[in-house]
């Protein structure tokens, strides 16, 4: 029972730690590129300086000194005149774009991951007066590399921590459940009990009264109108109490009381039960029956599903209201059964809820209709033991359709 909630919390765990991983991944490679870049601008502003004193102007000639600066493999440095023309170059990094003068920048990308800091050069003796210009370049690849690499790690580092957490979650759920589990065992165990202690005063308060009305000579009308809110009012209780026993029982069914049955049979049985409330109510009633609906399941609770579902789709449906029945084999391996009425419709926000014990649409009038919310949840629990699914459509006003899903064989637990 506690298996989806389960897995809800450690997909949650999972969920929050990956969102948590993630901004802090992303927080850390941000301020990890950003200082790489500034590193590097840094060098190569710096070099271009250095580079910018190697140039000169003799007797209007440019010349650069090109044996003073170390230069990296990765690195280029070019020495421009006024007009942009190359007059000097410096690295085995060979460089095939022009110098754009008009566009001067600190730090610059080219294509083929190239970073280049291009900077004017003034005379030594005046400088006031531009001689030329001076631009440093370095390959990316380094950059590029040492990011990969630290892109492998963070990627590496979040799947290990998932990995790990999911472990850890999967352990921390099974200790944080356990004891809600626990008291839970207790609570159906206690709901178990009290239903079956129940059952006998229920009965012997019906008995009685029954009894007193069978035979009504001296009593009042006050009595008799007393007599029959009492009866009314026990065998609410009693529907209650065998309700309760029987998802009690149902939730700690470890194996299931399996025969091979004919669902076609037990839906017929269950419309000639029924047949004297649907002619009460003057409702149409249609039937669209395979022959051979063979399951493998448990007899007891698959009339008990399935007659819960014809009480609720004849309780809901209004006189002159139509009620429809089929049930068909899809494969080899599974059922489909859909109890289909003309009744008030259930809403949208409603559908998720209506399984839901002790769940009614209006609680006020539970007493008065003496439905109890116990009958779809019940139904639910019937079709998760026997594997199979539920599904609901409805429409306000217009009527609701429940279709069940069993397969053939139902596997143990």
């Amino acid at each position: 029972m506690f298996q989806k909630t389960r897995s809800q919390l450690i997909l949650a765990y999972v969920a929050v730690l990956t969102v948590i991983l993630s901004v802090f991944t992303i927080a850390v490679r941000f301020t990890f590129t950003r200082s790489l870049n500034q590193q590097l601008n840094l060098r190569l502003s710096n070099l271009a300086k250095a580079a910018a004193f190697n140039m000169d102007n003799e007797d209007g000639e440019l010349e650069t000194d090109e044996d003073e600066i170390l230069v990296g493999q990765a690195q280029a440095i070019e020495w421009f005149d006024l007009e942009g023309e190359r007059v000097g170059q410096q690295g085995e990094y060979e460089l095939d774009f022009p110098l754009d003068i008009e566009q001067l920048s600190e730090s610059q990308n080219h294509p083929d991951s190239i970073r280049s800091v291009a900077i004017p050069v003034y005379s030594l003796e005046d400088e006031t007066e531009l001689i030329g210009y001076v631009r440093v370049s370095q390959s990316l690849t380094e950059l590029d590399n040492t990011l990969r690499r630290l892109d492998y790690g963070l990627g590496s580092g979040i799947a290990i921590s998932l990995l790990l957490s999911g472990v850890g979650s999967i352990w921390l759920t099974r200790r944080a459940m356990q004891p809600i589990e626990e008291s839970f065992a207790r609570l159906k165990q206690f709901t178990a009990d009290a239903s079956h202690e129940l059952r006998s005063p229920l009965m012997a308060i019906r008995t009685n009264a029954d009894v007193a009305l069978k035979y009504p000579e001296g009593m009042r009308d006050t009595d008799a109108e007393k007599l029959t809110a009492i009866s009314s009012a026990s065998d609410q209780m009693t529907r209650l109490t065998e309700n309760l026993l029987l998802l009690a029982r149902s939730d700690r069914v470890s194996k299931l009381q399996t025969k091979v049955i004919n669902l076609r049979l037990i839906l017929s049985d269950l419309i000639q039960l029924h047949k004297s409330q649907i002619e009460e109510k003057k409702l149409t009633y249609r039937q669209q029956l395979e022959a051979d609906l063979f399951v493998l399941g448990d007899e007891i609770l698959l009339k008990q599903l399935f007659n819960n579902l014809l009480q609720n789709a004849i309780h809901y449906t209004a006189t002159d209201g139509v009620i429809t029945l089929e049930a068909q084999k899809n494969n080899q391996n599974s059922i489909t059964v859909k109890v289909r009425d003309t009744g008030i419709g259930i809403a949208p926000e409603h559908l998720d809820q209506i399984f839901e014990r002790f769940w009614r649409v209006d609680k006020s009038r539970s007493y008065q209709t003496g439905k109890s919310g116990l009958g779809l949840a019940i139904v639910r629990e019937i079709i998760q033991l026997h594997r199979g699914n539920i599904f609901v459509e409805s429409q306000l006003g217009i009527g609701s359709c429940f279709i069940v899903h069993l397969p053939v064989k139902v596997s143990q637990y």
